[in-house]
């Protein structure tokens, strides 16, 4: 009889969404996830500064670095937080309707925040999604979201450790009992070594590359780790000719990757190395921690040899959560399912 009145009166299920820098997913309760595209819209500028929107998503993607001057492609987040306001709430709208098309009633909607977000970041992406049509909303820490998808005990007496590395932040927790004993956020992400990849180029070989083909360069031959396994990978790319001007062709390798990397790769080594001196993190945590290990979960995961750098780094043992791109949205997406299991976590983020 249930199900039957809520096809008939079209009554909503709870909406997850995973708002990333870079990507959003939503997963909509009894349907899983029915969006995972890009974190940009595309507007065209009107007389008197109005605007329209032209796409979200993938189709906004496309447009990136190729729109007239009349057109603009916006990445609303930046560093996990709202940077466009506007742009953000639209954004929110336009998923929310692809994931609950023809529902008439609105619907609550539970959304990951980074850890490090200040409280006007929270109203911020609070006040979006209730902009958006939510009749409420709910903000859930990202790296308690990231452990619930990675299957780490979170539940348990003992510590577990999540690295997730997303488009703008890298989110470092230490989880027990339900809880964030200790986290941090770390402003580096994707995007960040996409730009690292984009100023090793210019200053190495002299062309200018787009953002679509930096990350390219990073997802097809990029790599942190080199042993005598490693496959060495070669890509052809193009771009502008500081010195002669007009296209310009290369090839470049791995290594060339790896060495552009490298700072910001250093970098995370040394802010999960930190977390061990926050005054949170107990003994016995930090025994827990060094006993298990920690999981990689994010985009960022999907770096070759991350986990082999990383465990060299830190010296704890380091393993990829079975689908790391999908860790924060299926975390949110448990929590919902089984409510009553998680309640804990639903009152503290109510």
């Amino acid at each position: 009889m249930i199900k039957f009145l809520k096809s008939l009166f079209n009554l909503p299920s709870d909406i997850c969404i995973d708002l990333g820098t870079a990507n959003t997913l939503v997963f909509v309760r009894g349907k899983g996830i029915v969006v995972n595209e890009p974190s940009v819209v595309a507007t065209k500028i009107l007389r008197g500064g109005d605007y329209e929107i032209l796409a979200v998503g993938n189709d906004a993607k496309k447009m990136v670095g190729r729109t007239p001057c009349n057109i603009r492609a916006t990445y609303p987040m930046r560093d996990g937080v709202i940077a466009d306001y506007k742009m953000a709430e639209e954004m929110i709208k336009s998923f929310i309707r692809k994931a609950n098309k023809n529902i008439l009633f609105s619907s609550r909607v539970i959304i990951c925040v980074p850890y490090g977000a200040t409280a006007v970041d929270r109203k911020a992406i609070h006040d979006s999604a209730m902009s958006a049509g939510a009749r409420k909303a709910v903000l859930i820490d990202e790296p308690l979201a990231a452990s619930i998808g990675a299957n780490l005990p979170v539940e348990s007496a003992k510590g577990s450790m999540i690295v997730d590395i997303g488009g703008g932040t890298t989110e470092i927790g230490i989880i027990s009992l339900g809880n964030i004993a200790a986290a941090k956020s770390h402003n580096v992400g994707g995007y960040k070594m996409d730009e690292a990849i984009k100023e090793y180029v210019s200053r190495n070989f002299s062309i200018k590359i787009g953002d679509s083909t930096a990350e390219d360069i990073k997802q097809n031959i990029g790599v942190a780790f080199i042993s005598s396994e490693t496959e060495i990978r070669e890509r052809v790319i193009r771009g502008f000719d500081i010195h002669e001007g007009g296209p310009k062709e290369i090839t470049i390798n791995s290594k060339h990757v790896m060495e552009s990397l490298m700072p910001l790769l250093t970098s995370i080594g040394d802010a999960i190395n930190s977390m061990f001196d926050m005054r949170e993190v107990t003994y016995d945590l930090c025994g827990d921690i060094a006993r298990d290990g920690l999981v990689l979960s994010g985009g960022g995961a999907l770096l070759r040899g991350l986990d082999e750098f990383l465990a060299d780094y830190t010296r704890l043992d380091v393993k990829v959560s079975e689908n790391p791109l999908l860790s924060v949205i299926s975390g949110l997406g448990k929590i919902v399912e089984d409510e009553k299991h998680f309640s804990m976590i639903m009152d503290a983020s109510a």
